[in-house]
């Protein structure tokens, strides 16, 4: 039977909130005030029947790459979803990652895709393998799926093993898409989007987890022209134009997006420090250090983690992602970036639940 809902995004409109909310996947909301636009440039409708032009121009200038590779969609999850919606057909292979974040999978099956993984292992240090893609893949395989930085660990893959794994769907007749969403949280020496690997790369990315945009809904695909214009006549079906009022925010965005970036910046850098002193302190959880992201992915080491996770939300107020979402439900996910205080708080009162009797 066909997949028509995601249990983990129920979840986390439902059951994510608590006190201290270290369910969260991205940085604090940016300010409206703070965004520098003229109210008076604001309009409702544009010329925006495929794509608004300056802000295709924006994203294909910060990307180096040419605006007709551009596909503007309405955040990540939606980008991902016309992705794989264009290049699969029902029963077409898709290998996806291990710990994977939950909606990729949910996509895939919903299209009516055949879903295989391949592992991403901790004692690697969750990096990504090419040798692991290459085994997974079948004369089925149309399409492997990648995070970088990867959801849910923020472990950053490298340029050789992303041109390899590249190399692999080449080789295999398959395409690539690699969620990017988190890349931009690599604030020394960003990398520049592996769009640039090859024409079977598909990147997918917004204004969302690293800037803390996401109500603009400024989601966007790099794809080759002519699949750029096959995801284009796909977003036909579910969408005559964008929202204009929210295509000029976000074209005002781009125009101060590595001071928005900055600001975040501060916030998750402070978080890092003090989820390094955590781990340092504790036994009953552990996790791959990471520079750069604002995810990370913590192992407890005894008990029932959706039992732990329960009783951490009733006696302490603290919420934490199960890790039951990416396949791994012996972890969970924890978010920085947001609150520093409430951050802090949030790590102690994990600490104390730690602390009780099993």
């Amino acid at each position: 039977m066909m997949l028509k809902h995601s249990e983990y995004m129920h979840w986390a409109k439902t059951r994510s909130r608590a006190t201290y909310n270290l369910a969260t996947s991205g940085v604090g909301s940016f300010p409206l005030r703070e965004l520098a636009f003229d109210p008076a440039e604001l309009e409702i409708n544009g010329d925006n029947k495929y794509g608004y032009p300056p802000l295709k121009q924006a994203i294909a200038e910060r990307a180096g790459i040419d605006a007709d590779c551009v596909v503007l969609a309405a955040g990540t999850s939606f980008a991902n979803y016309l992705a794989m919606a264009t290049v699969l057909e029902p029963g077409d292979e898709v290998i996806i990652e291990e710990p994977a974040y939950g909606l990729l999978a949910d996509a895939a099956r919903y299209i009516g895709a055949e879903v295989k993984g391949f592992r991403r292992r901790e004692e690697d240090g969750w990096t990504l393998d090419a040798a692991e893609v290459r085994r997974a893949v079948s004369p089925k395989t149309r399409l492997i799926v990648v995070t970088n930085l990867h959801n849910p660990t923020g472990v950053q893959a490298s340029e050789a093993a992303l041109q390899e794994t590249a190399d692999v769907a080449r080789s295999a007749g398959a395409r690539l898409l690699l969620d990017e969403v988190y890349l931009d949280a690599i604030y020394e020496d960003t990398p520049r989007t592996a769009f640039h690997l090859g024409a079977e790369v598909i990147v997918t990315n917004s204004l969302t987890k690293v800037y803390g945009l996401s109500g603009l809904r400024c989601g966007w695909i790099l794809a080759e022209p002519d699949l750029a214009r096959r995801m284009w006549q796909l977003n036909n079906l579910f969408a005559a134009t964008a929202v204009h009022p929210g295509e000029l925010l976000s074209v005002a965005a781009f125009r101060q997006l590595d001071a928005i970036r900055e600001r975040a910046r501060r916030v998750v850098e402070a978080d890092r420090k003090v989820l390094e002193a955590f781990l340092d302190g504790q036994d009953g959880v552990s996790a791959v250090r990471t520079r750069f992201g604002t995810t990370a992915f913590l192992r407890l080491h005894k008990g029932n983690a959706g039992g732990f996770l329960d009783r951490l939300r009733e006696r302490y107020e603290t919420s934490a992602v199960p890790g039951r979402f990416f396949g791994m439900p012996e972890y969970f996910r924890i978010g920085m970036g947001v609150d520093s205080a409430m951050f802090a708080e949030g790590l102690r009162r994990i600490g104390l639940a730690l602390a009780e009797p099993h």
